[in-house]
């Protein structure tokens, strides 16, 4: 019986050899790690053409909300009937600046804005029983980098420019004068 116990024990030391052997012939390899360092990006407005301007708008007896368009080269569209429109209309431009060669993303951080009756343009608060703000909205940018709209490629120099129109919302009864208000554009890289 010890013999065969001690022909056992010999048999299970020599299977744990060829265990530990087999965990010995196991092998590795290894992939690369990368990573890329983006150079910030900044977005500015151009001071020589830093508003949407819708120009000025004289109501003719509106009944209801009328829109107006300025598009991105700074062109109004149509008078709405009921308006007469003149003055001197603006697209404004943003500059871009980055890492060149790569595709950025331009996005409005509101969909639309609210122009006020700007008191101090004005020289006081709107006249009682007049509407004091306008909205406006549907930004667009002529931003196109082949059939992707809003995205804007920089050039070798990491350099790039886009001009942005919208629409104005005018209401029936709008207190006379001067309205202002802001847009707020966003860059990222796509």
């Amino acid at each position: 019986m010890s013999k065969i116990l001690r022909y056992a024990a010999a048999g299970v030391a020599m299977a744990s050899l060829g265990v530990a052997s087999a965990a010995n012939a196991a092998t590795t390899d290894s992939a690369d790690v990368t990573a890329t360092i983006l150079t910030a990006l900044s977005v500015d407005v151009d001071p020589a053409a830093d508003t949407l301007n819708f120009g000025t708008i004289a109501d003719g007896g509106i009944t209801a909300n009328q829109t107006i368009t300025v598009s991105t080269a700074g062109v109004r569209g149509a008078c709405p009937t009921g308006l007469i429109c003149g003055g001197t209309t603006a697209a404004p431009k943003f500059n871009v600046t980055g890492l060149g060669g790569l595709a950025v993303n331009v996005s409005f951080v509101n969909t639309s804005e609210t122009l006020s009756y700007d008191t101090v343009a004005n020289g006081g608060a709107a006249p009682a029983g007049f509407n004091s703000t306008m909205t406006v909205n549907n930004f667009q940018t002529d931003a196109l980098n082949g059939a992707v709209t809003n995205q804007l490629l920089l050039s070798a120099g990491g350099t790039g420019s886009f001009n942005v129109g919208g629409s104005l919302i005018v209401q029936p009864n709008m207190a006379p004068g001067v309205y202002s208000g802001t847009l707020t554009v966003s860059v990222a890289y796509n």
